[in-house]
C-alpha cells in the first residue's frame, strides 16, 4: 500500500477481465494496483469504509462471471471491475449509526485491500472474537449458516435417519455431515481424493466416506453404503450423482439443493434422467438460499459456538496468503485442490 495523501491509498483490486465461457482461468482475472480509495465516508453518506481481512472463495460465485440470465438470483460481476464476496472486515470509518470505526463485520465486500460498504442487508457485526476471525467465512458465516437452514430446515431430519451429501469435505459439506451425526443419523459423504475421503472419516466423524473418483458405477456405490436406501440428500454436485441418488432414495425422503458444482462450468447443463422416482418414491425435492435464513442467524450462532466450546464440531480450512493469490484460489475449487474451506487473507487485523 502506497500513501497517495492523508485520506487517500491505493487500493489493490482482483478485477474480472471479462465474462467467462466454459471453464475459468486465473487469467480471466488480475490484480491491479493502479486505483485510489479515500478512508473517509463521503459527505452526506450512510455508508462505512472498511479495511478487508479475510475473503471467502465460494462456487456460486462462477455463476457471477457469466452475463446474468432471466431469473438468477444474483447479479453478474461487471467486466473491467473488482470482484465480490463475503469477506471480515474491519470499518475505518462510518456514516452509520449501526457501526462505528474499529468494529469488525463480515458479509459482502469487494476483492480488494479497502471497501466503501452501502448495502446493509448482508453485513453483521462480529459479536463473538474468542474464536478465530476466519469462521466468519465458514462455519460461522455463509456456509455455516447454509449447512443449518438446509439440513435442520429443509431436509426435516429425524433421529436415526440415512444422509448423504456429495462435495462433503467442503466448506457447508464438512458442517452438515456434523450436525447429522450430532443429531444421531447414520452418515455418508463423498469426496474426490484419497486426502479427502479420510478426513471425512476421521476428523469430522462420518459413519462412512467415498471417492466418486475411483467409482465406475455411481449407483453401485450407493448401495453398498446405503443398502436400505437415503432418507436424505445433501446435494452439492448435481449431473451424474444426483441421478444415481434418486435411484437410492427412499419412499419420503428429502433432498435439499444447495449447489450443483459440476454444472458451473459447461455451456449446456447435463440432463438429470430418473426424475420418475420422485413420484413413485414421494420425494420432496426443494432448492434454497442462505437468504432465506438470515433470520434464523442468532440462534444459528448460538448453537454452533456451544457446540465449537464443547469440542463436537471442527472445521477445517484452506488458507491462501496475499489479495495476489486470490484468483488461484477461487479457481482452485473447481478442480477440487482446496482441502477445506478456500479463505483469502488479505491483511491482519
Amino acid at each position: 500500500m502506497t500513501s497517495v495523501g492523508d485520506e487517500e491509498v491505493r487500493n489493490k483490486q482482483v478485477i474480472l477481465k471479462d465474462y467467462v465461457s466454459g471453464f475459468p482461468k486465473e487469467s480471466d482475472m488480475y490484480v491491479t494496483n493502479n486505483t485510489t480509495i479515500k478512508l473517509k465516508v463521503p459527505e452526506g453518506s450512510n455508508g462505512v469504509v472498511v479495511k478487508n481481512l479475510y475473503l471467502s472463495c465460494d462456487p456460486y460465485m462462477r455463476n457471477r462471471m457469466k452475463k446474468a440470465v432471466s431469473g438468477s438470483y444474483i447479479d453478474s460481476f461487471k467486466p473491467g471491475l473488482p470482484i465480490s464476496g463475503f469477506g471480515v472486515a474491519k470499518v475505518l470509518d462510518s456514516g452509520n449509526p449501526n457501526f462505528k470505526k474499529g468494529d469488525l463485520v463480515w458479509g459482502r465486500t469487494g476483492w480488494e485491500e479497502y471497501s466503501l460498504l452501502t448495502n446493509f442487508e448482508t453485513l453483521f457485526k462480529v459479536q463473538h472474537t474468542d474464536v478465530p476471525l476466519s469462521y466468519y467465512m465458514g462455519i460461522l458465516g455463509m456456509p455455516g449458516l447454509t449447512a443449518y437452514g438446509g439440513f435442520y430446515e429443509v431436509c426435516s431430519p429425524k433421529k436415526g435417519e440415512h444422509v448423504f451429501i456429495s462435495a462433503a469435505s467442503g466448506a457447508v459439506g464438512q458442517i452438515v455431515g456434523q450436525f447429522a451425526k450430532l443429531f444421531g443419523c447414520y452418515v455418508v459423504g463423498s469426496a474426490g481424493s484419497k486426502e479427502k475421503v479420510e478426513l471425512l472419516k476421521n476428523k469430522f466423524r462420518f459413519d462412512e466416506a467415498f471417492n466418486y473418483k475411483e467409482e465406475p458405477d455411481l449407483d453401485a456405490a450407493l448401495k453398498r453404503y446405503f443398502p436400505k436406501g437415503i432418507d436424505i440428500y445433501f446435494e452439492n454436485v448435481g449431473g451424474k450423482m444426483l441421478d444415481a441418488v434418486l435411484l437410492n432414495m427412499r419412499e419420503h425422503g428429502r433432498i435439499a439443493v444447495c449447489g450443483m458444482i459440476s454444472q458451473y462450468n459447461l455451456d449446456k447443463p447435463e440432463g438429470v434422467h430418473n426424475l420418475m422416482h420422485l413420484i413413485s418414491k414421494r420425494i420432496r425435492i426443494e432448492g434454497f438460499l442462505v437468504f432465506d435464513y438470515y433470520h434464523l442467524y442468532p440462534k444459528f450462532v448460538e448453537l454452533v459456538l456451544s457446540y465449537i466450546a464443547e469440542g463436537k464440531i471442527v472445521y477445517v480450512e484452506d488458507i491462501a496468503e496475499g489479495l495476489e493469490s486470490g484468483p488461484a484460489a477461487l479457481i482452485g475449487l473447481f478442480t477440487g485442490r482446496n482441502v477445506g474451506k478456500q479463505i483469502v487473507l488479505v491483511a491482519h487485523e
